[in-house]
């Protein structure tokens, strides 16, 4: 039986790009359990309250839910553990000293898998301030109405 392939989202952190500047992104792998796994199978899980963190040169995933197991038994996992990111010693490294930096944090960007692997993409950010947040917000606005206005224009 071939092998599967290819990237299947499981959770996407949206609010993270509206709430933060992104500067730099990475993809480590999770440490799970599984039911855990068998969970996410099932496309169950929430990115939104999550984050990580550097804590004796290893990296941590944070309030991330992932739901119990609804045929899981006493085996079963609490849904808001503390679960270990899977990256190289030299990123641990750069990302520690990047997040030492004032006002930068480690959230997670999105959880899929990776042919059967499940995956993370953290990414480096800083938190944005209500202006940023109004102005990137307008501008968005207008640039959907500039390309409304120029293919109402096309077909004229």
């Amino acid at each position: 039986m071939p092998k599967d392939t290819g990237k299947k989202v499981i959770a996407r952190n949206r609010k993270a790009r509206h709430d933060y500047h992104i500067e730099d992104t990475w993809e480590a792998g999770l440490v799970l359990t599984g039911t855990e796994v068998k969970s996410l199978r099932e496309g169950r899980a929430s990115l939104t309250d999550g984050f990580a963190l550097i804590f004796q040169n290893e990296a941590w995933l944070e309030n991330v839910y992932i739901p119990e197991y609804l045929q899981g038994t006493w085996t079963n996992h609490s849904a808001r553990r503390r679960r270990k990111l899977l990256l190289h010693r030299e990123e641990i490294l750069k990302i520690s000293q990047k997040v030492k930096e004032s006002g930068r944090t480690l959230v997670p960007l999105e959880l899929y898998f990776d042919g059967s692997r499940v995956k993370v993409e953290i990414a480096l950010a800083k938190g944005k301030r209500e202006w940023d947040k109004r102005q990137a917000l307008r501008e968005a606005q207008d640039k959907r109405e500039a390309e409304r206005a120029m293919k109402s224009k096309q077909f004229m």
